[in-house]
């Protein structure tokens, strides 16, 4: 991970990180882009990105912006050995105040700025980030283009109580629970969110949940792991962890974990729904 000051106070609630890579994986391959509570918006250097569903090369995706709505399956993302480029993970709120859309209208997806419907600064930004030579000049560009879309944006954004929802299942709470303390039936709060996000709020839940044990994955025991997130044993982490990542977590360990533990505090930060 490129050494990048923290994401401005202005833009916390709309991006949960913001990191800059280059990395070297020795020998092309692909890795595994997995599930979480917020939207990827990948930004890549030195040739477009290649993404798939886990799986499926019928979905393979290439472009010089990669836009990834909230989903429950692993990417596959291709690589030639080197990877550069800026990670921008979006919150629920941010996917209406940077890209102009509610995230629910990405829901499952694997577009671009230039496919999808965004606004002008943001399909401008690739070809300004290539334009700067240092790495400190390409985070400024980020960020002012990203601070420029959030004070020009004036659309509605996600309800309130929705927020407030998402951050309490982010955190474990059950969904009867959450939709009392919001003042909303379990069906009314359902279709809220899924009109928001594009999943259910179980949905959600879950890959929060995910989000958290990968997290701790490789820092703490299994077993404790499984116990601090939720899950009601080890076997049922292993079995979530395959579902949702499509391996096993030793595998995850031993394949991914040296390469994204510097570069991946979306893993563990909760966003609005932080």
């Amino acid at each position: 991970m490129i050494p990048a000051p923290p994401v401005p106070r202005a833009l916390a609630p709309y991006v949960v990180a913001r990191v800059a890579y280059d990395v070297d994986f020795g020998a092309p391959g692909v890795h595994r882009g997995l599930p979480g509570t917020s939207l990827t918006f990948v930004l890549p250097l030195d040739d477009p990105l290649r993404v798939s569903w886990g799986g499926r090369s019928d979905t393979l995706h290439s472009a010089w912006t990669s836009l990834a709505g909230l989903h429950a399956a692993p990417a596959a993302v291709h690589h030639d050995g080197l990877q550069r480029g800026i990670q921008l993970a979006l919150t629920v709120a941010g996917a209406r105040a940077v890209l102009g859309v509610p995230a629910a209208a990405l829901a499952g997806s694997l577009t671009d700025v230039d496919e999808a419907v965004v606004p002008r600064p943001l399909r401008e930004l690739s070809g300004r980030l290539h334009d700067a030579v240092t790495w400190e000049q390409r985070i400024a560009v980020v960020d002012r283009t990203l601070a420029t879309l959030v004070a020009s944006a004036d659309g509605p954004g996600p309800r309130a109580e929705v927020g407030r929802a998402l951050a309490r299942l982010t955190r474990g709470a059950r969904v009867g629970d959450v939709a009392e303390e919001v003042g909303y039936s379990r069906r009314r709060l359902s279709t809220l969110v899924r009109d928001e996000c594009g999943v259910t709020p179980k949905e959600f839940q879950r890959v929060a949940r995910f989000q958290m044990a990968r997290g701790l994955l490789g820092r703490r025991p299994l077993a404790e792991v499984a116990a601090r997130c939720g899950y009601s044993d080890q076997a049922h982490l292993s079995r979530e962890w395959a579902a949702l990542a499509g391996c096993s977590p030793t595998t995850w360990l031993r394949e991914e974990f040296p390469f994204v533990q510097d570069r991946d505090p979306a893993a563990e930060a909760p966003s609005e729904h932080d």
